[in-house]
């Protein structure tokens, strides 16, 4: 009754490495199920082109004006 360890070591690490790849597998999977449950029963609202692109401009430019504010802060100090 010899037992190899090599061979009982091998067996254990591919037995908890296909248990760890079969669970992450499974677990994509289901995101992927999850994920397309939400889009089709909670879609994302369409905003009108022209106003969407309203939004933007009015975002890059309060962006431009918090940067100039900090750096003129920055620079009076």
């Amino acid at each position: 009754m010899e037992v190899n360890l090599v061979a009982e070591g091998l067996k254990f690490m591919v037995l908890g490495m296909g248990i760890v790849f079969l669970f992450l597998t499974l677990m994509i999977l289901a995101m992927n199920v999850m994920s397309k449950i939400i889009h089709r029963y909670f879609p994302e609202p369409h905003a009108a082109e022209s106003g969407k692109s309203a939004l933007a401009a009015a975002d890059k430019l309060k962006k431009v004006a918090a940067i100039a504010a900090a750096i003129h802060h920055h620079n009076t100090k």
